[in-house]
């Protein structure tokens, strides 16, 4: 069995929310920090990246 490697989304907002997907968790709020450019969630893992730096992570 294989396990599936988190989502990265690239997003133009620095607060985006999670939720996980269907039935995944609660829903939350992050804010990614402007020095690096990306946050996950602590939940599910998931990677968003402010588009101001794609390129770059």
């Amino acid at each position: 069995m294989t396990t599936q490697a988190p989502e990265t989304k690239i997003v133009d907002s620095y607060r985006v929310s999670c939720d996980g997907g269907t039935g995944g968790h609660p829903r939350i709020w992050l804010q990614i920090p402007g020095e690096h450019g990306w946050v996950e969630c602590p939940y599910c893992d998931a990677k968003y990246v402010h588009k101001d730096f794609a390129d770059k992570v």
